[in-house]
């Protein structure tokens, strides 16, 4: 785990505080199948605000956890102020799209959070100029016959075997027939 910890602060702005922040909110990831649910979680999505003819702003909705938003406010400015090249690139284009520097950042934002999860995910450290989703045919048949198959496992190394954790339990979890003493005396009827 310490591994896979710093090898997702080797993102300029990302340190020990943030990726044990969002670790900590998203327990290492085990409850996401795909990025789309984890941003959804952290509320990171864009909604639209649309009805018939009526077409409003998109906005994010803010309904996911707010503890990973914050902690990913800071780096988004850090990661663009020290020009790293796929977030600098995203702020530039939505930047000029519609003029807005937090909508920008926010963008990055989402970034950041994707690239956290990706690099959890295949225990990688984070380049800047890798981009391995425009691997091409033709970088292939540009190799020497047979070896596509070796820059492919270069690209994409076999699966490590996890073996999973049991976690102890971090609170107790209260059941609706157990009354708090900070619960009002006075029962409803329906």
């Amino acid at each position: 785990m310490a591994e896979k910890v710093r090898k997702i602060c080797t993102i300029k702005g990302v340190g020990l505080l943030t990726a044990a922040t969002i670790l900590a909110e998203t327990n290492g990831f085990a409850l996401f199948g795909n990025a789309r649910q984890l941003v959804s979680f952290a509320g990171l999505d864009v909604e639209e605000n649309q009805s018939g003819k009526h077409i409003g702003n998109t906005r994010i909705t803010k309904k996911g956890n707010s503890h990973i938003r914050r902690i990913l406010y800071m780096p988004a400015f850090v990661t663009v102020t020290h020009q790293v090249k796929p977030f600098m690139d995203l702020y530039q284009r939505t930047l000029s799209k519609h003029g807005i520097k937090m909508k920008s950042y926010v963008a990055v934002q989402k970034k950041l959070l994707v690239v956290i999860y990706a690099l959890w995910k295949k225990n990688e450290a984070f380049d800047s100029g890798c981009r391995l989703h425009e691997h091409t045919e033709e970088q292939e048949s540009a190799l020497p016959l047979g070896s596509a198959a070796i820059a492919a496992e270069e690209i994409f190394p076999a699966e490590k075997q996890v073996v999973p954790v049991k976690l102890p339990a971090l609170h107790k979890v209260s059941m609706p027939s157990e009354r708090s003493p900070y619960a009002s005396s006075r029962v409803v009827q329906s």
